[in-house]
Protein backbone atom coordinates (compact mmCIF):
# COMPACT_ATOMS: atom_id res chain seq x y z
CA UNK A 1 0.00 0.00 0.00
CA UNK A 2 2.98 2.35 0.70
CA UNK A 3 4.83 1.64 -2.55
CA UNK A 4 0.94 2.10 -4.34
CA UNK A 5 0.77 5.21 -2.42
CA UNK A 6 4.32 6.89 -3.51
CA UNK A 7 3.58 5.74 -7.07
CA UNK A 8 0.13 7.84 -6.99
CA UNK A 9 0.01 11.45 -8.74
CA UNK A 10 -0.60 14.36 -6.56
CA UNK A 11 -0.31 17.94 -7.83
CA UNK A 12 -1.39 21.66 -6.46
CA UNK A 13 -4.16 23.22 -7.76
CA UNK A 14 -5.88 26.12 -6.90
CA UNK A 15 -8.41 24.06 -4.85
CA UNK A 16 -6.17 21.70 -3.29
CA UNK A 17 -2.89 21.89 -2.40
CA UNK A 18 -2.41 18.28 -2.65
CA UNK A 19 -4.89 16.85 -5.21
CA UNK A 20 -4.80 13.54 -7.08
CA UNK A 21 -4.60 13.35 -10.30
CA UNK A 22 -5.91 9.53 -10.36
CA UNK A 23 -8.07 7.04 -8.43
CA UNK A 24 -6.19 4.64 -5.98
CA UNK A 25 -7.20 0.62 -6.46
CA UNK A 26 -5.33 -1.89 -3.68
CA UNK A 27 -6.06 -5.60 -4.23
CA UNK A 28 -5.62 -8.02 -2.20
CA UNK A 29 -6.05 -11.41 -3.14
CA UNK A 30 -6.07 -13.94 -0.17
CA UNK A 31 -6.75 -18.11 -0.40
CA UNK A 32 -8.33 -20.24 2.41
CA UNK A 33 -8.03 -24.07 2.38
CA UNK A 34 -9.32 -26.84 4.27
CA UNK A 35 -7.38 -30.24 4.23
CA UNK A 36 -10.30 -32.32 5.55
CA UNK A 37 -12.63 -31.33 2.61
CA UNK A 38 -9.90 -30.60 -0.11
CA UNK A 39 -11.54 -27.09 -0.65
CA UNK A 40 -9.78 -24.00 -1.60
CA UNK A 41 -12.07 -20.55 -0.80
CA UNK A 42 -10.99 -17.64 -2.46
CA UNK A 43 -11.52 -14.44 -2.69
CA UNK A 44 -10.05 -10.48 -2.77
CA UNK A 45 -10.36 -7.74 -0.99
CA UNK A 46 -10.34 -4.05 -2.54
CA UNK A 47 -9.64 -0.71 -1.07
CA UNK A 48 -10.99 2.32 -3.41
CA UNK A 49 -9.90 5.94 -3.28
CA UNK A 50 -11.77 7.87 -5.43
CA UNK A 51 -10.50 11.49 -6.35
CA UNK A 52 -12.73 14.00 -6.04
CA UNK A 53 -14.64 15.56 -9.00
CA UNK A 54 -13.26 19.19 -9.87
CA UNK A 55 -14.63 21.65 -11.67
CA UNK A 56 -11.93 23.83 -13.88
CA UNK A 57 -13.29 27.14 -13.37
CA UNK A 58 -12.01 26.42 -9.37
CA UNK A 59 -9.26 24.56 -9.57
CA UNK A 60 -7.82 26.44 -12.65
CA UNK A 61 -6.22 23.21 -13.91
CA UNK A 62 -4.48 23.65 -17.02
CA UNK A 63 -2.33 21.20 -19.64
CA UNK A 64 -2.03 17.88 -18.24
CA UNK A 65 -3.92 18.63 -15.33
CA UNK A 66 -6.89 19.31 -16.99
CA UNK A 67 -6.87 16.02 -18.83
CA UNK A 68 -6.27 14.56 -15.63
CA UNK A 69 -9.75 15.69 -14.18
CA UNK A 70 -11.70 15.38 -17.39
CA UNK A 71 -10.49 11.86 -17.37
CA UNK A 72 -11.22 11.82 -13.40
CA UNK A 73 -14.94 12.98 -14.16
CA UNK A 74 -15.44 10.79 -16.65
CA UNK A 75 -14.70 7.97 -14.95
CA UNK A 76 -16.96 8.97 -11.33
CA UNK A 77 -19.35 9.44 -14.84
CA UNK A 78 -19.25 5.88 -15.25
CA UNK A 79 -19.38 4.87 -11.55
CA UNK A 80 -22.35 7.13 -10.92
CA UNK A 81 -23.98 5.22 -14.10
CA UNK A 82 -23.50 1.82 -13.04
CA UNK A 83 -24.98 2.30 -9.41
CA UNK A 84 -27.86 4.01 -11.55
CA UNK A 85 -28.70 1.04 -13.59
CA UNK A 86 -27.72 -1.67 -10.43
CA UNK A 87 -30.47 0.35 -8.48
CA UNK A 88 -32.73 0.00 -11.58
CA UNK A 89 -32.00 -3.70 -11.71
CA UNK A 90 -31.31 -2.95 -15.16
CA UNK A 91 -30.37 -5.99 -17.62
CA UNK A 92 -27.34 -4.79 -18.78
CA UNK A 93 -24.63 -2.74 -16.66
CA UNK A 94 -21.97 -0.94 -18.73
CA UNK A 95 -19.09 -2.13 -16.49
CA UNK A 96 -16.39 -1.59 -19.71
CA UNK A 97 -17.00 1.93 -20.10
CA UNK A 98 -14.21 2.48 -17.64
CA UNK A 99 -11.14 1.26 -16.11
CA UNK A 100 -12.85 2.11 -12.46
CA UNK A 101 -15.57 0.16 -13.31
CA UNK A 102 -14.06 -2.74 -15.21
CA UNK A 103 -11.95 -2.98 -12.35
CA UNK A 104 -14.71 -2.91 -9.45
CA UNK A 105 -16.93 -5.21 -11.55
CA UNK A 106 -16.49 -8.27 -9.52
CA UNK A 107 -17.19 -6.96 -6.03
CA UNK A 108 -20.50 -4.89 -8.00
CA UNK A 109 -21.92 -7.28 -9.91
CA UNK A 110 -23.49 -9.85 -7.07
CA UNK A 111 -20.63 -11.59 -6.13
CA UNK A 112 -19.73 -9.46 -3.59
CA UNK A 113 -20.13 -6.80 -1.29
CA UNK A 114 -19.33 -2.83 -0.74
CA UNK A 115 -19.10 -0.20 2.27
CA UNK A 116 -18.98 3.47 0.82
CA UNK A 117 -17.24 6.20 3.11
CA UNK A 118 -18.00 9.20 1.81
CA UNK A 119 -15.44 12.80 2.76
CA UNK A 120 -17.38 16.22 2.96
CA UNK A 121 -15.31 19.28 3.45
CA UNK A 122 -16.45 22.17 6.09
CA UNK A 123 -15.82 24.53 4.41
CA UNK A 124 -18.68 26.11 3.20
CA UNK A 125 -16.92 27.21 -0.37
CA UNK A 126 -17.24 23.70 -0.81
CA UNK A 127 -20.85 23.38 -0.28
CA UNK A 128 -21.17 22.73 -4.39
CA UNK A 129 -18.76 19.39 -3.80
CA UNK A 130 -20.87 18.24 -0.99
CA UNK A 131 -23.86 18.02 -2.27
CA UNK A 132 -22.46 16.31 -5.03
CA UNK A 133 -20.70 13.96 -2.81
CA UNK A 134 -24.08 13.51 -0.95
CA UNK A 135 -25.93 12.91 -4.19
CA UNK A 136 -23.78 10.39 -5.15
CA UNK A 137 -23.78 8.62 -1.72
CA UNK A 138 -27.86 8.61 -1.69
CA UNK A 139 -26.95 7.17 -5.34
CA UNK A 140 -25.34 4.14 -4.06
CA UNK A 141 -27.56 3.87 -1.18
CA UNK A 142 -30.59 2.54 -3.22
CA UNK A 143 -28.37 -0.47 -4.62
CA UNK A 144 -29.06 -4.05 -3.45
CA UNK A 145 -26.08 -6.33 -4.58
CA UNK A 146 -28.21 -9.50 -3.16
CA UNK A 147 -25.87 -11.97 -1.72
CA UNK A 148 -22.39 -12.40 -1.86
CA UNK A 149 -20.87 -15.62 -3.40
CA UNK A 150 -18.22 -17.74 -2.42
CA UNK A 151 -15.76 -19.19 -5.17
CA UNK A 152 -14.45 -22.79 -4.04
CA UNK A 153 -11.74 -24.81 -5.83
CA UNK A 154 -11.47 -28.22 -5.02
CA UNK A 155 -8.30 -29.38 -4.84
CA UNK A 156 -8.52 -31.64 -7.53
CA UNK A 157 -10.86 -30.20 -9.58
CA UNK A 158 -11.91 -26.73 -11.63
CA UNK A 159 -13.30 -23.75 -9.74
CA UNK A 160 -16.93 -24.18 -8.71
CA UNK A 161 -19.03 -21.36 -7.76
CA UNK A 162 -21.16 -21.83 -4.93
CA UNK A 163 -24.64 -19.53 -4.12
CA UNK A 164 -26.40 -21.76 -2.02
CA UNK A 165 -26.28 -20.95 1.93
CA UNK A 166 -24.49 -23.32 4.11
CA UNK A 167 -27.63 -24.86 5.62
CA UNK A 168 -28.25 -26.34 1.69
CA UNK A 169 -24.94 -27.48 1.55
CA UNK A 170 -25.45 -29.68 4.97
CA UNK A 171 -28.89 -30.81 3.44
CA UNK A 172 -26.70 -32.25 0.51
CA UNK A 173 -24.60 -34.01 2.68
CA UNK A 174 -27.29 -35.43 5.04
CA UNK A 175 -28.74 -36.91 1.75
CA UNK A 176 -26.00 -38.08 0.55
CA UNK A 177 -25.23 -40.06 3.62
CA UNK A 178 -28.78 -41.00 3.64
CA UNK A 179 -28.47 -43.04 0.72
CA UNK A 180 -25.67 -44.37 1.63
CA UNK A 181 -26.97 -45.85 4.90
CA UNK A 182 -29.95 -47.01 2.54
CA UNK A 183 -27.55 -49.28 -0.03
CA UNK A 184 -27.81 -46.76 -2.42
CA UNK A 185 -24.34 -46.09 -2.92
CA UNK A 186 -23.83 -45.28 -6.21
CA UNK A 187 -21.59 -41.99 -6.33
CA UNK A 188 -22.68 -39.04 -8.69
CA UNK A 189 -20.33 -38.18 -11.34
CA UNK A 190 -17.91 -34.76 -10.60
CA UNK A 191 -19.74 -33.48 -13.50
CA UNK A 192 -23.16 -33.54 -11.49
CA UNK A 193 -21.83 -32.12 -8.30
CA UNK A 194 -20.05 -29.37 -9.60
CA UNK A 195 -23.33 -28.53 -11.28
CA UNK A 196 -25.37 -29.02 -8.08
CA UNK A 197 -22.37 -26.64 -6.31
CA UNK A 198 -22.98 -24.14 -8.51
CA UNK A 199 -26.66 -23.72 -8.45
Amino acid sequence: MLRACDLRTTSATDANANSSRSHAVFTLHFTAENAEQRQTLRGALNLVDLAGSERLAKSGAEGIQKREAAAINRSLSCLSDVFRLISQKASHVPYRNSKLTYLLQPCLSGDGKMLLFVNLSPDERSHHESLCSLRFASLVGQCELGKAKRTIKRMDEESVVETEPPKAVQDRSVRRRTRMATGDTAAPSKRNVRSRVSR
